[in-house]
Parts: structure tokens; C-alpha cells; sequence
């Protein structure tokens, strides 16, 4: 068995071709490793082109365990390894697969193939979940990535156990003819130098280039209103990074400050050296440093941390946001504040919080008062197209999977489709069925990474079900066993430690103290996803009806989420209540999750009633304190997805009800004392239906002032009011048929008094 001389014909190939080429090398772990060794040595690639990923220093090259393989982005390596012996993390099985130039080998150690199914590894770990155990965790993925190893091409295998190779990977693809690249010129009136166009390798990489030349006409140059945005999209190895460093470079010769950020520095490196490279060839480079390039004609490219970037928008005149997937939201959102602002994102990365950014954030771009210009790069150059390597982990880890086209789902409604579980065997054996569901929550949730295809295939705790029209899918959930915890689990929680996979009982237990939540047996849905093509028919809340009428025998339903109006109104209007909101924002969102139950059993219910009373009891003093910047119609939502029983008694004395009838209808003062102010908008929010007809304006007064407090001046300019003045009395008029309703409906005396005496001094 010549492993060596296999290894140097696939890396000869691989260069020929300029595509990649895959060795696995599967058996004994230290068999494995000599054999590696040996090839290493025979390849001529320098160490620092070479990358292992795996838990042991074994190679005297750049080595990173599997979890922060994501340090990887935005960087290529001759060679990377991936030992997998110990555990594969499908995240970073994506990673390194990118990582990977064209001419370059990737190689797998792993076990045997025929028992690496049966094995348990520490990501396994991570998905026995309590109740369950690693005995309940299964092979499903592993077995279907073997499968996959074995189907495609471009992909060597090496029996170790039996020394033989059982596949070489050689494709022996006939001769390419060698065709000229046209010559592209600059656009006409370009603006950027010819040499900024001349250094881009594909026609997609010079369209994105020119995208950016927009930019320049945002800003002052053009006046304050004309803001412009660019979106850059692309798979791995297009060249995006690329194309905006070329453009940073050419407005930094032109003598602007461009300012980068990216996750980390190392996602920016192709940026910033792009940049280096087009200011060194116009001979106006000064300076060229890893996170800074400067100009003689006073321009700079610089790099910060996105928190850092945030705080210099102001003195930058571009604004270029790299692996923009990997942030957050809010983050996202906040770089909206510059009138010139690019954002490159890859498509099928999953790159960090995964598809926050085509999700969520384009929606707010398209909101926003920036004129956008958009190009997706399609042309690979770190590899040719076809590359049999990208196939295969396109393929491997669903990174292209799509939900059906829409004309197959968009006569679908609750009438017409099949409700259905979808059994992981059945996912197995129907790749477009588990291509569709899994396509499905790419595309609607921005948190679906490939570690999710491998828990949704073994982890013993989940679950999916799914509404077909016409045998394909146009919604899906995917829902968690949460709870049914043991008295020790659940004292653990309670003393702080963290138990996996139980989202609900351990917010419940851990943080709001309620050491018995972990005993009743619930279903989280963890996310439910509908085909765009059919949303609006009520589908979402058919396929909530259809999990509720098949789990009776669960004490609960829930789910958790990042609060916006919109989400808190459609899992209201299916009814879920509110329970708990975050004090702090999510990292991958920037919104405040969200927990709220629908009970199903007396036990359910009285896990419900208390967390809702609790949190109807607590909700006014965090928005004074940690929700104090709670966006109001959030607040309102929240509220009003309360159990109209959980509101705490007004408990208003005499006096009380004074201070706010005189300030409803007399020369009294809110901020004399907001206490009672505060309960009675509690009260207004979490009656059901409303007892009081309010404007929606009046009802973000209320949130920001009577119970975030926010400062006068502050909540006048938000609502534009003229004057602060004007404000408090609006609070007054809109506190006017509060008292009206809960006076004459407690029939409290002293409040009635109170405001016919006023109402009497006006006529």
C-alpha cells in the first residue's frame, strides 16, 4: 500500500486541475499519524501552509482544536488535517473544508469507516441531553457522511485496518483547453484607478469592485441625505474579501479613511492586504501593517474590533464590515450609522450566528434610508469551478440545501397538506425530504448551522415535524423534550450548574429560582420555519395546533426566541404567555429572548400561573433597570401576551389613587411618586381584551415613561411631542380613561372625588 506515492498523485492532480483533492485516512489513530507523516515529508509545502486541526500538537505546524477551527476564516492552507478520532464537530468540518486553497489536500483521520457510526465522541456528549443519556445518542450523520465519502469523487480512502486503499480519488479529468480571460476594461468615468481593476481575477470579482465605487458618492460630497450601502455575497473562494480590499485600497490612494471590521483580525487579513498590495502598486503606500495601511495623499485602510469600529463611524468615510454573518443583528444594525457602508457576507458558511444577515438584517437594510447596490460572486478563484471537494461538502453538510421551489407549495393551506413526523430514518432514506425540512430552517432562521444537521439526525431529545403539500414541505418545527428532570438534576440547576439541551427549566430553575420546574415533562419548539412562498394562510399556527394535539401527554408547550413585536403577537395569538424576559440581549440576535408556555396538564398550569404572576410582579423594576432601553413596542407586546390572570392586585390606597387622578386631570406630578403609575399600566397592558381603547402612541408614553423613566426631554423628541411639556400633559390625558375604568370598576371613592373635582373646576 504506497500511501505516499497516492498522496502525491492526488496533490499533483489537485494542481493540475487547480481543484482540491480529500485523503482519509481511516483506522488505528497512531497508524494514522505515521502514515500522515510520511506523506507530509514527501509533499513539498512549506509548515506554515499547513494546518492541524485536532485535540494534540502532532505535526510542528499551526495546530487548533476542533472548536476554534472557526479562527480559520478568511485565511487558506496548502494542507489542512482534521482528526476526528476523538470527535467530529460538523462546524468545524465546514471551516476547515473552506480553509483549503485550490491545488491543496484536506485529510480526514478518522476511525474505521465500517464502525466510526458506532462510536461516541464529545460532540455525541454535547447531545446527550438529561433525561437522555450517550447510550441514546446515534450515528445517523456519521453514517450518512461515510455514505457520502464513498459516493464522490475527488475523495481518497485509505484502509489502514487492512492496508489497502479502497478508492484512490483520482479523477483523471481530460485536458482543460486553455482559453484566454478577456480583458476587462474599467468601467466608463470610473472613478477608482485601471490598476484596482486590473488586479481582479474573475468578471464577478471586477462587478463587485465597481459596486463599491457607489459609495463614494455618499456623504458629504453629495449632500447628508444620500447614504449608500454595498452587499457583497458569496460561497467560499469567490474572491469577496478580495474585492472589497481593493477597494478600500483605491479609496485610501484617493486619500479617504476607510474603516474594517470583522469578527476577528484574522477574517480581515485578505482585506487588508488586498488593499497593501493595490496602494504599494500605485506607489502611494506609506505604510503597510497587518491592521493599518496608510497613503501619502493622507488616506488610511484600518482595521478594529466591530465594538472599537463603532465608536469611530463618525471619523471613517467608508465603513467595510467582512464575514458581516458572524455579528450580530444589532451589532449589524448599529453600523447603519455611516453614510457609506459596505457588508460581505458568505452565503452557505453558516459563519458564526450563521444566517442572522440574510434573514434578519437585509429586511432592516432594506429599511433603512441607504441606497443599496447588491452582487453576489459566484466564479470560484481559490479553486476551479466544479471543485469535487465543495460538491462533496455541499452535499455532506446540506450547506445548499433549499426548501421546494414555490410553485410546488403556493397553493398550500391548512386545508390541503399532511401533517407529519419526520423520523430520522425516514430523513436518511429521502434525501429531498431531509434537503427541503433542513433547506426550510437555513432560509427562515438565522441560527441554523451544519452542528444542527447532526443533532437533528441523532440527538435523542429532538424531534421534527412537518406540513407537506403535495409531499413536499412547507413548514416545519423543530421541537425539544425538555424537563422530566430528577431531583438531583434539578438541584444541580439550582445551585448553579448547567445542564444541556433544557433551556426552559434551567432558565426557570437557575436564574428565577423555582428549584421544582424541572420535574413537569414539556416540548420546546425550538424553531418553526414557513416556506415564504405560503406564509400568511396560517400555516405556522395549523402545525402549532397539530404538535399540541399530538403531545397530550406533556405537562407544557414552549418556546423561547429573540422578542419582537410581530413574534410575541403570532405565539400570543396561538396561546403561549409570557413568562420571563431576558435581562440581557443576545449575542447572536441583539433582541431580549423571550420564554413563554402554553400549559397543557393542572401541573403545566400551575408552572405557568406562578412564573406569570412573578413576572407580571417583577416586569415594572426591570424596565427601570436592565429593560431600560427595552424597545416600547416590545414592552407592549410582552404585556399583552401575559395571562390576564397573572396581573398582581393594583393595591392602590386612597392616597395613591389621588396622586394619579390628580395628575390625570389635575395640576398633580407622575414624578412625584411612579409607583402607582406603574402598576395601574401594568394592570392596562395584561387586561384581555383591553378594558381601554388607547392610541398606539400614547401607549409607547406609557412604556417610556411611566415605567422605563426615561427622561422627559428624551421620550418628547422619541414621540414627537413639541415640548417637554407637552409630553407630561399626554401622559396625564392618557392616564384619563385609565382612572375613568379601574376607579369605577374597584369603586374607589377617593379617585372619583378627585376627578369630578377637576372636571368641575374646568366647566
Amino acid at each position: 500500500m504506497d500511501v505516499v506515492g497516492l498522496a502525491e498523485s492526488l496533490s499533483a492532480e489537485a494542481n493540475k486541475t487547480d481543484e482540491r483533492r480529500l485523503l482519509v485516512l481511516a483506522g488505528d489513530r497512531e497508524r494514522g499519524y505515521e502514515r500522515l507523516e510520511t506523506v507530509l515529508e514527501a509533499l513539498s509545502v512549506p509548515i506554515t501552509r499547513t494546518t492541524l486541526v485536532g485535540p494534540d500538537d502532532r505535526l510542528r505546524c499551526e495546530q487548533l482544536s476542533q472548536p476554534h477551527a472557526s479562527e480559520l476564516l478568511g485565511t487558506t492552507r496548502d494542507i489542512v488535517v482534521l482528526d476526528a478520532h476523538d470527535s467530529l464537530r460538523p462546524n468545524a468540518l465546514g471551516t476547515v473544508v473552506g480553509a483549503v486553497d485550490g491545488g491543496g489536500l484536506l485529510v480526514l483521520l478518522t476511525p474505521s469507516l465500517e464502525e466510526w457510526s458506532d462510536r461516541r465522541g464529545a460532540f455525541d456528549e454535547s447531545l446527550a441531553v438529561p433525561p437522555f443519556d450517550l447510550e441514546a445518542v446515534t450515528g445517523r450523520f456519521r453514517r450518512r457522511l461515510v455514505d457520502t465519502l464513498r459516493e464522490h469523487r475527488g475523495i481518497a480512502i485509505v484502509d489502514l485496518e487492512h492496508a489497502r486503499i479502497e478508492d484512490s480519488g483520482l479523477t483523471e479529468p481530460a485536458t482543460r483547453l486553455e482559453t484566454a480571460t478577456p480583458a476587462l476594461e474599467p468601467p466608463a468615468a470610473h472613478r477608482f484607478p485601471a490598476a484596482a481593476y486590473e488586479a481582479c481575477f474573475t468578471a464577478d470579482q471586477f462587478e463587485a469592485v465597481a459596486a463599491f465605487e457607489s459609495l463614494r458618492a455618499a456623504g458629504a460630497e453629495a449632500g447628508e441625505d444620500d447614504r449608500r450601502a454595498v452587499v457583497l455575497e458569496a460561497d467560499r473562494g469567490r474572491g469577496k474579501s478580495s474585492a472589497a480590499g481593493l477597494a478600500a485600497g483605491a479609496f485610501a490612494a484617493d486619500g479617504e479613511d476607510v474603516l474594517v471590521t470583522a469578527p476577528d483580525s484574522r477574517n480581515a487579513r485578505e482585506v487588508l492586504e488586498r488593499a497593501g498590495e493595490l496602494c504599494e502598486t500605485l506607489e502611494t503606500a506609506t505604510t503597510v501593517e497587518s491592521s493599518r495601511v496608510e497613503t501619502g495623499a493622507g488616506g488610511c485602510v484600518r482595521f478594529l474590533e466591530p465594538d472599537e469600529a463603532l465608536e469611530h463611524l463618525g471619523a471613517a468615510d467608508v465603513v467595510i464590515v467582512d464575514e458581516a454573518a458572524a455579528l450580530p443583528v444589532a451589532r449589524l444594525e448599529s453600523f447603519l450609522a455611516a453614510d457609506a457602508v459596505a457588508f460581505a457576507t458568505t452565503i452557505h458558511g453558516y459563519e458564526g450566528a450563521g444566517r442572522g444577515f440574510s434573514v434578519r438584517f437585509r429586511d432592516r437594510l432594506a429599511e433603512s434610508d441607504h441606497e443599496v447596490s447588491e452582487r453576489t460572486l459566484v466564479e470560484p478563484i481559490r479553486y476551479a469551478a466544479g471543485d469535487p471537494v465543495e460538491v462533496w461538502a455541499f452535499r455532506a453538510l446540506l450547506l445548499d440545501a433549499r426548501p421546494p421551489v414555490e410553485p410546488l407549495v403556493s397553493d398550500a393551506d391548512p386545508e390541503t397538506v399532511e401533517y407529519r413526523r419526520l423520523e430520522p430514518e425516514d430523513l436518511l432514506a429521502d434525501e429531498r425530504l431531509l434537503r427541503e425540512a433542513f433547506g426550510l430552517l437555513v432560509l427562515a432562521h438565522y441560527r441554523t448551522e451544519p452542528n444542527d444537521l447532526a443533532r437533528l439526525l441523532d440527538a435523542p431529545n429532538l424531534e421534527a415535524r412537518a406540513l407537506l403539500a403535495d409531499g413536499h414541505v412547507v413548514s416545519v418545527a423543530l421541537l425539544a423534550h425538555e424537563g422530566s428532570l430528577s431531583a438531583a438534576t434539578r438541584a444541580e440547576m439550582y445551585e448553579g450548574g448547567r445542564v444541556r439541551g433544557n433551556m426552559l427549566p434551567d432558565v426557570l430553575t437557575s436564574q428565577l429560582r423555582d428549584e421544582e420546574a424541572g420535574e413537569s415533562a414539556g416540548i420546546r419548539i425550538v424553531r418553526i420555519a414557513t416556506h415564504h412562498a405560503a406564509r400568511s394562510r396560517g400555516l405556522g399556527s395549523w402545525l402549532l395546533e397539530c404538535v399540541r394535539n399530538e403531545y397530550d401527554d406533556v405537562d407544557w408547550l414552549g418556546t423561547g426566541f429573540g422578542a419582537t413585536p410581530g413574534l410575541l403577537e403570532f405565539w400570543r395569538a396561538n396561546g403561549y404567555r409570557t413568562v420571563h424576559v431576558s435581562t440581557t440581549r443576545n449575542d447572536a440576535s441583539g433582541e431580549y429572548s423571550t420564554l413563554l408556555l402554553d400549559p397543557v396538564t393542572e401541573r403545566g398550569q400551575q408552572l405557568h400561573d406562578r412564573h406569570a404572576r412573578w413576572f407580571a410582579r417583577r416586569f415594572p423594576s426591570l424596565c427601570t433597570d436592565s429593560l431600560a432601553d427595552l424597545d416600547p413596542d416590545v414592552a407592549r407586546a410582552a404585556l399583552r401576551a401575559v395571562d390576564a390572570d397573572a396581573a398582581p392586585p393594583l393595591e392602590a390606597s386612597d392616597h395613591d389613587w389621588r396622586v394619579v387622578a390628580g395628575a390625570a386631570y389635575g395640576p398633580g406630578l407622575f414624578d412625584i411618586d411612579p409607583g402607582p403609575f406603574r402598576r395601574l399600566v401594568v394592570q392596562y397592558f395584561v387586561d384581555e381584551p383591553a378594558a381601554v381603547d388607547l392610541s398606539t402612541r400614547a401607549e409607547r408614553l406609557l412604556v417610556l415613561r411611566a415605567l422605563q423613566g426615561r427622561e422627559w426631554s428624551t421620550v418628547a423628541d422619541r414621540l414627537e411631542y413639541p415640548s417637554s411639556g407637552q409630553c407630561m400633559r399626554a401622559l396625564g390625558e392618557a392616564f384619563q380613561p385609565l382612572v375613568d375604568h379601574y376607579a369605577v370598576d374597584e369603586g374607589v371613592e377617593a379617585a372619583l372625588e378627585a376627578r369630578e373635582r377637576f372636571l368641575e373646576s374646568e366647566r
